[in-house]
């Protein structure tokens, strides 16, 4: 019996890894120019090296949006730096348009919402998920008009009047 005992492993002990999203790029300009009326999680195809440059902050929302083509979504104008080590020539085209993935049940209510109410599909960030994989997350959108911007911005100083006066510095 003691020689059975010998063979046994002890157990071993797993460290769970704490499971958090990353926020690798996010576009504040789209809240400030667009009425956010509802949003989808999506996955997004990506070369390898579009991943690592990704990662390393390389990318930019700027001017992106999302289309629907043959029912299948695509991101248009998402700039992704090509990733470079040591001058390594990269073939990726970074102005490439991107495949989304959804449901083709969510691409269809897509679709009918944006004919049916002349809305927007605009990207808010791209983030990675716990498992490690690159999303994005969409916007169905309408665009402001100039008046609204205005009106918000003038609000938005009233609220810190407001407040500095309750503080009692009034004057500035």
């Amino acid at each position: 019996m003691g020689c059975c005992l010998k063979n046994l492993n002890p157990p071993k002990i797993i460290k769970m890894k704490q499971k958090i999203t990353q926020e690798l790029i996010n576009n504040k300009k789209a809240y400030y120019d667009y009425d956010i009326l509802e949003t989808k999680k999506a996955g997004i195809v990506l070369t390898g090296s579009e991943v690592k440059s990704l990662r390393s902050g390389k990318g930019s929302l700027k001017g992106s949006y999302g289309m629907i083509k043959n029912n299948e979504v695509y991101l248009i104008n998402f700039h992704i730096s090509p990733y470079q080590i040591n001058n390594l020539s990269s073939k990726d085209n970074p102005e490439r348009d991107k495949k989304l993935l959804l449901k083709k049940s969510e691409i269809l209510r897509l679709k009918n919402r944006i004919k049916q109410e002349h809305l927007t599909l605009i990207p808010l960030r791209v983030y990675n998920d716990t498992n490690g994989l690159i999303k994005v997350d969409l916007a169905l959108a309408k665009k402001k008009k100039k008046f609204d911007k205005r009106l918000k911005i003038k609000t938005r100083e009233n609220k810190k009047r407001i407040e500095k006066a309750k503080k009692g510095n009034v004057w500035g």
